[in-house]
């Protein structure tokens, strides 16, 4: 069973997963975020995704995770977030081995593991920087990329360089990334197919179609159900 709530840390997100009682492949769409994760008696890094990353989920094993909003993961990691795209790093290839063992062992002993992620990142975390605040903001209301990029004062190949640094990839992936989020949220909550297209700002309701699928690699309807 999957739960979570809102984080001390600004913006991000606490999860938790309870484990399964068989194995089963566990599909994670794409959201823009990093996140920082325990299970399994380790620390790891979820990069940002560019499509769903699936993997078998084993039996008897808890997730616990922070979810960091698009663009932040960077200044808790110290790591460009491209060179962390769609894969999952232990954090002892990011940071020094004998720290890491330190942090697992108090995540490890903490009645809640989260409390423990919270403190590592805000112990982390370097100045958030405002333009890529502002692009995230921008492009997860729907901007164009051209008119984001007027906005912050940005060329858009510098853009599409600051982006790659700070999300994963460029702002035209990241828009259809979170467009799909708005279009998943809708539609689990009941609303029309043809009007969750008009409204998150596809074409019509195949263009929807054929984003969820690309992005998820599932059908739609198979994510709603």
């Amino acid at each position: 069973m999957y739960g979570e709530r809102a984080s001390r840390f600004p913006g991000a997100v606490v999860w938790h997963q309870t484990p399964a009682t068989t194995d089963y492949l566990q599909r994670i769409l794409p959201d823009g975020c990093m996140d920082l994760l325990w299970f399994g008696g380790q620390l790891v890094v979820a990069g940002p995704d560019a499509t769903a990353y699936v993997s078998p989920a084993p039996p008897g094993i808890s997730y616990v995770g922070l979810r960091f909003p698009p663009g932040v993961g960077p200044t808790v990691f110290g790591v460009p977030a491209h060179e962390l795209r769609d894969q999952r790093i232990p954090l002892d290839d990011l940071w020094p081995a004998g720290e890491v063992r330190r942090l697992a062992e108090q995540v490890h002993d903490a009645p809640d593991p989260a409390v423990v992620l919270e403190e590592i990142a805000m112990s982390r975390f370097g100045p958030p920087d405002p333009v890529i605040g502002a692009v995230a903001a921008r492009l997860r209301a729907g901007a164009p990329v051209a008119a984001t990029a007027d906005a912050v004062g940005l060329s858009e190949r510098q853009l599409h360089r600051r982006s790659l640094a700070a999300f994963g990839y460029g702002p035209k992936t990241l828009v259809r990334i979170l467009r799909m989020q708005r279009a998943l949220a809708l539609a689990r909550a009941g609303t029309p197919l043809a009007t969750v297209a008009a409204t998150a700002g596809y074409a019509d309701q195949a263009h929807l179609a054929r984003e969820v699928k690309d992005l998820a690699g599932i059908p739609l309807r198979a994510l709603i159900q």
